[in-house]
Order: C-alpha cells, then structure tokens, then sequence
C-alpha cells in the first residue's frame, strides 16, 4: 500500500484479466446464453462480473492466495463472493487436504464446509508456494527486498528535500581562548531555535542570523550521494519482474528488452494475463461447471483483447493469402 509500483502493478494485471469476457462451451458447441454466463456477469447484488474478478485477481497477486465463495439456496448456486484473504484459514483434513474454511470477521469466526452433496462451497486460488501445501506465495513477498529498498530511497529523497538536499552544515562555536564550549542549555536553545526557524521545505534558503562566538560551516552531498535515482529504477524493474510487468509499461528509465511499446504489451498479456486467466477458466469450471450440468466448459475469449489485434491481422492476411482454401473455408 507505501509502493506506488507494487500497487501499478497488481492494478495493471487485476483490472487487464478481468476485463476478458468468459465463455461457456458445452462439448464443442459455444453457448450464448446460459445461468452460468448470467452468474458470472452479474455474481451479486452488489457487483458487476468485471468488478468481482479484478478484486480475486488483485488478491492473487498482492496475497498470493484469493477465495471465492458459492452461496446456494435449496442446492442451486446464486451469488458468489470474493473473501479477503487475511480473514480466511484453511482447515486441513487428516490427510492435510483442504476440508473447509475459516472465515473471521471481528472476533468471529464462520466455518464453510462442504454440503450435503459434498460440494465446497469455496474456490481457493493460489500461486505456487514452494514450502507451503496450502498455501500460495505472493509476487510481493519474492520482491519484498526489492520493494524496501524502492521505499528506502524515497525516504531518503524526501529527507533531503526536507533539509535543502544538504545536511545543512555546522555550527562551529568559537569563544574567547580557554573558554568552555557551549552549555546544556545554551546548546537546547539553539538546537530548538534551528528546527522552528530554518528546518523543513518551507524555510529553505532563509538567512541565518549568529550570536557571537558562532561560526558557520556550509556542507553538502556530493552528486553520486544525492543520485538514488538509479537505485530506485533498479529495484523498481525487479518488483515489476516479480509480477511479470514488463518495466516498460510503468515507465521506468533504462529498459531496453522491449523495441517499442506495442512488442512490452503484448509481451505481458501472452505471459502474464492470459495463463492467470486460463488457470482461473480451467478452475472455475471444475470447481463450478458441475453444478449447472455435464459437460459444461467455462473459456474466456482472447478476441475481445485488443493487444492481440496486431496477431489477428496477421493470421488473416496469411488466410487472405492462401489459395488452396475456399471462401468458406476461410470463414472457418
């Protein structure tokens, strides 16, 4: 929530996944209208299909787990909810498998279980963990170092802003020859004197007035201590590195990977949006499918994506340009 590229980019792949449509096959043949589709465009009363995903898909990424819930009524599903993955505990069976699920709201825990059908009523979504059986690994985590130091430097940055991006200087205190230094108090006084009078952004540049015996040495950074400019661009590539962001599309400095912006964009879509939308099909329709009838595949259409249009175009001019195939045949 303090790192504006963390947060880019879970927004970025949250609002792109969701923003492809689903489909429903049964068999071969596409459906165009069905009470799954209906379910998935409008899961409740509160909000719209889009809405729905783009949060399970931002809890994937910032959580590394994400839950969504089947509320059912006389055994048909009827609504469904995304739960926030911090209220949500796994409870594992004697066999270390899921067999239900805690969820805690203000000291109050409500256990979903499976129902009479043997149906769990909860889809848990996870990214591969490598030391955890139940449990998903987030993008954050594995950048965490990363995001500190993303952090660190605009501390720092701002402190020197703050200060005049200089550590101001010394206050060297010349009195008369075998004069004791400065006493407690008279060193309080001035110390609260500078901050009131001189520190902060607003008092940058403000003339300095000295009482006698006081000397005044200026100091001040060198470039190369002022320039975390570099350092903050390293460690915001490897945070959008951990979410498969190309760091081209976030606008940082130095990444050439990418000859345009086009090639960045379609390279996080084939990489990163399309096999997190594909897994969560290939889910929702075992975990889902079944309970509005057999052979019920959910599909998600990737030519509605409009970073994909320069792919199409190319497979229709070689279909335009292949003569051995009839007009039909080409519509095919």
């Amino acid at each position: 929530m303090a790192n504006a590229i963390a947060y880019r980019c879970v927004r970025m792949i949250a609002e792109a996944a969701a923003s492809i449509p689903w489909l429903l096959y049964e068999g071969a043949t596409e459906l165009e209208s069905h009470p799954l589709l209906a379910l998935l465009a409008r899961p409740n009363g509160h909000e719209s299909g889009t809405a729905l995903f783009e949060r399970w898909y931002a809890f994937l990424q910032v959580a590394g787990n994400a839950y969504l819930e089947a509320v059912s009524l006389r055994g048909e599903v009827r609504e469904l909810h995304v739960l926030r993955p911090d209220r949500v505990k796994v409870v594992a069976g004697p066999r270390g498998w899921p067999i239900a699920y805690d969820y805690a709201v203000n000291h109050q825990a409500v256990r979903i279980a499976r129902d009479e059908s043997g149906f769990l009523p909860v889809l848990h979504g996870t990214l591969f963990h490598p030391l955890d059986d139940l449990n998903g690994y987030s993008p954050i985590e594995a950048a965490a170092t990363a995001i500190d130091v993303h952090n660190a430097g605009a501390a720092w940055t701002k402190s020197l802003l703050d200060n005049a991006a200089r550590p101001s200087g010394a206050l060297i205190y010349k009195g008369p020859d075998g004069a004791p230094g400065l006493t407690g108090d008279q060193f309080d006084r001035l110390k609260r004197e500078l901050e009131d009078a001189y520190a902060g952004a607003g008092n940058a540049g403000r003339p300095m007035v000295l009482e006698g015996g006081l000397d005044w040495r200026a100091m001040s950074f060198t470039p190369a201590d002022m320039d975390f400019s570099d350092i903050r661009n390293a460690a915001a590539r490897e945070i959008a590195l951990a979410f498969g962001v190309p760091p081209m599309l976030l606008g940082i400095p130095g990444d050439n990977t990418y000859s345009n912006y086009r090639e960045a964009n379609l390279a996080f879509w084939r990489q990163t949006i399309l096999p997190l939308v594909a897994r969560t099909a290939s889910s929702l329709t075992r975990w889902l499918a079944p309970k509005f009838g057999e052979n019920l595949r959910i599909g998600h259409d990737v030519d509605q994506v409009q970073a994909l249009a320069l792919e199409r175009e190319s497979v229709w001019d070689k279909l335009n340009a292949a003569s051995f195939l009839t007009l039909n045949e080409k519509r095919e």
